[in-house]
């Protein structure tokens, strides 16, 4: 019998890809001055874009303290982590950042790692196993659906916000040690998790709940500690919650945060932990500078809520549709791949940065203009935002998608 190949398989599935409107294609970005970029377009040209793709929320990426604290760091130790944290990789600075992280989130204690999408596989890996169950909403973060499968563990996942869903799944599978896992923050959509309602149907299934915080931190809550916070819950409630610092903290790496004997769980038995280089301290220097702004600094929050009730009364009122989000994260529903392709084309001929987010990182018939304000936007950028969508729909409505795309 013949082995398939590979390449054959490869070719397939990119054609079928093109035939949906489903390919992708990287950017080039020049340089970046606040929320205006230079990119390179598809002919080769240079454009200078206003941004609204970008996770920076705060605004925190080209702080001078934030740049000032990376570079200051990588004169002194240099631009690598030279070895795992239980190596020889584990520097001050590191140990730094973990305790004012537990002073800002009210935790215990802290676990850095060098990605998001390393801290969920970190600490489901840790604590699950093959014959243990792991509940998820639909909507979460891929990272966290690979790393219940990487586990090993039963994976059910419920209708998105529906506490009662979660609830069936546990009581399904009652002898099982269990976990409730759910973004805090929905990424594609920008709504937030039923968190109070889920940590009272965790406790009552004796399962753990787990928080992956990756959009909330920073931008939510008292102090922006996040949507754990501005649920009015703690440690006790959440005994485990991610926080990433290439989002709304401007820089790169993240941190399980919480209970102190899971936390050291994962220190001595994670793999994403234990098997990989530390991050730069420079790095752990700029992220640590970016958590100090990002707690006093509150502006940044009241400038994002600003932008946020501006376009989405501007946006209504000429009928765009929208998602129902409060946050940052502001979804324009556009259909099909192709119409939200065309939409995001003529954006750009208008001079806006603004991608069309296709299935699978959506469902099918849900492709969308994902909207993603900072504070380095101005409130006349949101309202001169919502008038090009308006005309971009209307491009598209009259010229029809594939001849705008």
């Amino acid at each position: 019998m013949e082995r398939p190949d590979l390449h054959a398989r490869v070719a397939a599935q990119r054609e079928q890809r093109a035939a949906q409107s489903g390919l992708r294609t990287r950017r080039e970005v020049l340089r970046r001055d606040g929320a205006r970029c230079e990119v390179v377009d598809a002919q080769g040209a240079t454009r200078t874009l206003l941004n609204f793709c970008s996770n920076d929320y705060l605004g925190l990426s080209q702080h001078f303290a934030v740049v000032g604290a990376l570079q200051d760091a990588a004169s002194r130790d240099g631009a690598g982590g030279i070895g795992s944290h239980l190596v020889c990789g584990h520097h001050v600075v590191h140990g730094a950042l973990e305790r004012e992280l537990a002073d800002w989130l009210e935790v215990p204690r802290v676990l850095m790692l060098g990605s998001g999408y390393l801290g969920n596989l970190a600490v489901l890996q840790s604590l699950l196993g093959d014959d243990d169950l792991c509940v998820q909403d639909r909507l979460n973060h891929a990272s966290l659906i690979d790393a219940a499968r990487l586990a090993g563990c039963r994976l059910r996942r419920y209708p998105h916000g529906d506490v009662e869903g979660a609830l069936r799944q546990l009581r399904s599978m009652a002898e099982c040690a269990a976990m409730v896992a759910t973004d805090g923050v929905f990424s594609m959509d920008g709504d937030l998790a039923p968190l109070r309602e889920l940590a009272i149907a965790a406790r009552v299934q004796q399962a753990l709940l787990y928080v992956d915080d990756a959009h909330g931190v920073g931008v939510l809550g008292p102090e922006g500690r996040g949507s754990v916070a501005a649920a009015g819950l703690d440690a006790a409630g959440v005994p485990l919650r991610l926080v990433t610092f290439g989002k709304a903290l401007g820089s790169y790496g993240a941190a399980v945060a919480g209970d102190a004997d899971l936390v050291e769980h994962l220190a001595e038995t994670a793999r994403p932990y234990l098997y990989t280089t530390a991050l730069p301290p420079a790095q752990a220097a700029a992220s640590l500078a970016a958590v100090k702004l990002a707690r006093r600094e509150h502006w940044r929050r009241e400038r994002l809520q600003e932008l946020v009730q501006r376009f989405r009364a501007r946006a209504e009122g000429l009928g765009l549709q929208l998602m129902p989000s409060d946050t940052p994260i502001q979804p324009v529903l556009c259909g099909s791949n192709a119409h939200a392709l065309a939409m995001s084309a003529s954006l750009e001929r208008d001079g806006y940065w603004v991608a069309a987010i296709r299935p699978p990182t959506v469902p099918e018939g849900q492709a969308r203009l994902r909207i993603a304000f900072t504070a380095a936007h101005e409130p006349a950028q949101a309202d001169a935002l919502a008038d090009a969508l308006a005309v971009a729909r209307d491009r598209v409505t009259d010229t029809g998608s594939s001849r705008v795309a």
